[in-house]
């Protein structure tokens, strides 16, 4: 599955930290090594200073050892599981350096569990892929009451999944995990080797054991699985990391002597240590919520008008998705969620509304067919084991309380049908997040598929939509709360506006124009496609991996005490002494498949990507001897996709390069649908805020009569209030990422500048000589993007200089475009010397 931008951006960042990691941590084995213990460093605080994060709350595993603990806080629908699962690949990779060993993957509740652990399962499901491809196709599922064996975390990828208050020790219905236990019994010394219980509680000293220490048996560590993860230093995944910060569940977590905390949470405490913050703006770019959502408020008193007015509505898209299955072959059957006060069957009755009252509204007066309706409760799961994306599948409305808030998940879910007023808004906020996935992470282009929909009554319409805003923010949605549309009545018009130019401006419509990186094609111009025109010609063969085939290889794999072998009895003592890894005769060796794979991320052509691994690990088998090659397997394949993706942006460039050189590409205003000219009239959803100045006044400058406020942040609100006070220029227009103008590069994705501009023409103030198209980034993004940015502007100047908009033929004489990159520490100074010297 190909990744979001924000998902990529995200993943380089998490890797940038574990690179961090890996260096403070060899700083720090020189500095103990001089100074000892007492002066080892807290390096995961010190790798969190150099990546540029803030307020970072240092904490101790169960040994007393320093533990790196980060969040990654991704909003309901961005994709944080399988972000996770590329996360564990870059641990192990970058961090662990090795594809094998132990992941705890805690979940806060049984329908995030069981939901899961059947896509960990499938082999089909893209979670189940990555962690594939990260271990070379030895990846094991786990349930905490399975046995493994130390052969197991040697020679695979073992994922552990556990219920949080299983990890919870104040739990004493779930205490049989720290329960000593037949199945680990290979993990620990026989039961009379009191010496070996000695030498592994000096080792790691929070184990349980039996007795005090006097007597024959002195102290038996007990056999339990609590015991046996915390001898294997898991990486922790913790999903909705923000349900575990109870004193119990985080010294619990933390008692597991884990190498690693990874959370996962769209609304993470202020406990937590944030290291990717993903904003909702970011998943509505990349088409995977659907928005608008609608609200509509019924008058009547009666619960069945409210019902039978969602019941038309979710009639209406499926006729809809019908006609766009036709023209697509893309499925999409639209369901109706019904949040009801009542599901027990003894419930019934008064003046609650109960499930079955539901039921009857909709087989017996309606007519909807039986098949087609499930009840989900604790008491009563229709939809357990179905699968509700299938074709065949005739659900069409689920009727719950309370089952379905959290971890429930399917794209197909349109409309919600609040019958109840719930006394918690939290009820409200995790039901509303369950119909803001978009199928197929991707927009239909139909719009009445591209949003979602909520009915209710007897509440109040303005205090509804605040809670549905709080719960906006519940879902880590926050900055798209302006994006509830309340509909008073369904029959009104209801969506969007279009907004057009000022009066002031309106000369201009239809014919302000900006260059594009373009190829001619069959007599025709068109813009130029980074696949079809600059990877396809690249020439691997120039690729130079030299870097990779002259790696220096370690003699032995790096120090692994996060397990413990104890396959005979005197190996089992060398281990214990040590806290190395031996691995045994079942090594499956350099894997070619995995490593080709892996490499596919560059070099998207997979018989030259085998080519080049064949090449790579045969020049290091000739300088090395083959078990340290196989040995040092991760390492290289981790170091050879590294080259690969330098190379591939330096043969782009020369490709890219060559192509202006020859002109074949060109930096051109194209007038027909192959080039880019902005707006006539933007689209802003009824209802949305409105930016106006910093002082709270309309804004006067603005290309168009009105912008929504939610297409900024907050330093690209304050370049806005900056341009509106600037006399010199005449308009200023906010550039929408993946909507509106962009420029292609070497490189895969485009650029999408933050604001085009215009200066006022001297000679006449309602006209304009200049455009300059600039781009905005916080001092924190400064990285090699940023360099990349640079080149493609310096290039788009040059090229832009060298023709006026005259000589194209287009109306505006003598018209300059100039491309501006400035940072978040000196947009201001820069801007001012640019304008002023317009």
């Amino acid at each position: 599955m190909e990744l979001k931008e924000y998902q990529q951006r995200a993943l380089a960042q998490v890797k940038a930290y574990l690179e961090a990691l890996n260096r403070w941590r060899a700083k720090n084995e020189k500095v103990v090594e001089a100074a000892g213990k007492e002066a080892a460093l807290d390096v995961p605080q010190k790798a969190w200073e150099e990546v540029g994060g803030k307020n970072y709350r240092s904490r101790k595993n169960g040994l007393g050892e320093w533990l790196p603990n980060f969040c990654l806080k991704i909003p309901t629908g961005g994709g944080k599981t399988l972000l996770a699962a590329h996360t564990v690949d870059i641990i192990n990779r970058v961090y662990r350096q090795k594809q094998i060993g132990l992941v705890l993957w805690v979940m806060p509740t049984t329908q995030i569990y069981r939901q899961t652990i059947e896509h960990l399962r499938d082999r089909d499901h893209p979670y189940r892929q990555v962690l594939d491809i990260a271990s070379g196709g030895r990846t094991v599922i786990y349930e905490k009451t399975d046995r493994f064996t130390p052969e197991d975390v040697v020679e695979n990828l073992v994922i552990l999944t556990l219920m949080l208050p299983s990890a919870n020790r104040e739990n004493k219905e779930t205490l049989k995990v720290f329960k000593d236990s037949g199945g680990f019994g290979a993990f620990f010394p026989k039961d009379d080797d009191v010496q070996g219980h000695a030498k592994l509680l000096e080792r790691f000293p929070n184990l349980d054991a039996f007795g005090d220490g006097k007597g024959l048996f002195q102290r038996q560590v007990k056999t339990s699985l609590g015991n046996t993860l915390r001898m294997l230093a898991p990486v922790v995944i913790l999903d909705e990391g923000h349900k575990a910060y109870s004193e119990r569940a985080q010294d619990t977590l933390r008692g597991l002597n884990p190498s690693v905390i990874v959370e996962l949470s769209a609304t993470p405490t202020e406990a937590s240590n944030v290291l990717v913050d993903i904003k909702g703006v970011e998943l509505k770019r990349e088409e995977m919520i659907k928005l608008d959502l609608h609200v509509f408020n019924k008058e009547s008193t009666r619960w069945k008008d409210t019902l039978l007015a969602s019941i038309k509505k979710r009639e209406e898209l499926e006729t809809i998705a019908g006609k766009y299955e036709a023209n697509t072959g893309n499925h999409i059957r639209p369901i109706c969620l019904v949040q009801v006060e009542r599901t027990g069957k003894d419930q019934r009755g008064g003046n609650y509304i109960h499930a079955d009252d539901v039921v009857d509204f909709l087989v017996k007066e309606y007519g909807v067919d039986a098949g087609q309706v499930a009840v989900k409760s604790s008491e009563k799961d229709d939809i357990e084991g179905i699968n509700l994306f299938a074709r065949g599948c005739p659900i069409r409305y689920i009727i719950t309380k309370q089952a379905l808030q959290e971890g429930w998940d399917c794209a197909f879910a349109y409309v919600l049908t609040i019958l109840t007023n719930p006394a918690s808004k939290n009820n409200l906020t995790q039901l509303v997040g369950r119909i803001l996935r978009q199928p197929f992470a991707r927009k239909t282009k139909v719009r009445d598929l591209d949003e979602s929909y909520v009915f209710c009554y007897r509440q109040k319409g303005a205090n509804l939509v605040e809670s549905i805003r709080r719960g906006f923010e519940g879902e880590g949605l926050g900055d798209l709360a302006g994006q509830v549309v309340m509909d008073a009545d369904e029959s009104e018009v209801q969506g969007e506006e279009l907004i057009g130019l000022r009066e002031k401006f309106r000369q201009f419509a239809g014919k302000i124009y900006l260059p594009v990186f373009a190829i001619q094609q069959d007599g025709h111009w068109r813009e130029v496609s980074y696949e079809t025109d600059i990877v396809s010609g690249i020439d691997w063969n120039k690729a130079d991996f030299s870097v990779v085939r002259n790696l220096q290889l370690n003699v032995m794999p790096a120090a692994d005490t996060e397990i413990i072998v104890t396959l005979t009895d005197n190996r089992a003592e060398r281990v214990k002494e040590t806290g190395r890894k031996y691995r045994t005769s079942a090594d499956a060796g350099v894997d070619f498949v995995f490593a080709t794979r892996q490499l596919l991320e560059a070099v998207p052509n997979p018989w030259i990507a085998h080519n080049i691994v064949r090449d790579v690990f045969t020049v290091l088998e000739d300088k090395h001897a083959a078990v340290m090659v196989r040995t040092n397997c991760v390492f290289i394949v981790q170091e050879l996709v590294k080259c690969a993706l330098m190379e591939r942006d330096r043969l782009a460039e020369e490709v890219f390069d060559g192509l202006v050189r020859d002109k074949t590409l060109r930096f051109l205003l194209l007038k027909d649908d192959a080039g880019y000219r902005l707006p006539s009239r933007i689209p802003i959803r009824k209802g949305a805020r409105r930016l106006t100045r910093e002082d709270n006044t309309q804004l006067e400058l603005s290309l168009f009569e009105q912008v929504p406020e939610d297409a900024f942040n907050s330093e690209e609100r304050s370049v806005a209030w900056y341009f509106e006070k600037q006399g010199q220029l005449l308009w200023w227009y906010r550039n929408l990422s993946r909507q509106d103008y962009r420029i292609q590069g070497w490189r895969q994705h485009k650029i999408y500048p933050d604001f085009i501009v215009s200066h006022t023409k001297k000679t006449d103030k309602t006209d304009f000589d200049k455009v300059f198209v600039v781009e905005t980034k916080g001092i924190h993004l400064k990285n090699e993007d940023t360099d990349y940015k640079k080149k493609v502007f310096k290039l788009c100047n040059k090229l832009a200089e060298a023709k006026s908009w005259t000589e194209l033929g287009l109306e505006f004489p003598e018209r300059k475009i100039v491309f501006e990159l400035v940072f978040g520490d000196e947009w201001q100074r820069k801007l001012n010397a640019v304008l002023s010297s317009a």
